[in-house]
């Protein structure tokens, strides 16, 4: 996709603090974080959300859980860590490109959202 954020991101057109990168996923630091540790994973292909990319393609899917997972320990996230992916304008989805966010570096509170 020509217009969209994540996807310049990936091609380099927007600077980005990378933290992970191989032939099918990217990870970088969110701009604005929620956390100390705040990271997007988010797979090169373009795919709207996450209802998207687990329909046309399951195994990316499981794969960027894989990921995030291992970025996660990478990132030094051993107390735990928690992941969100939000799908469509009800849960707030604020970019068309699927992403997971790998949240945290300190105690999360038991608030959602």
């Amino acid at each position: 996709m020509d217009n969209c954020l994540f996807c310049k991101i990936i091609r380099g057109e927007i600077p980005s603090t990378k933290v992970y990168e191989d032939e099918n996923v990217f990870a970088f630091r969110d701009i604005n974080p929620q956390a100390p540790v705040h990271v997007l994973v988010v797979p090169k292909k373009h795919y709207k959300n996450v209802s998207e990319c687990a329909a046309a393609d399951p195994a990316l899917a499981g794969e960027i859980l894989k990921k995030c997972a291992q970025i996660a320990q990478s990132e030094g996230l051993l107390g735990g860590f928690r992941l969100i992916t939000n799908n469509g304008p009800d849960a707030c989805q604020s970019v068309e490109h699927m992403h997971v966010h790998i949240l945290g570096g300190a105690k999360l509170t038991d608030k959602m959202g």
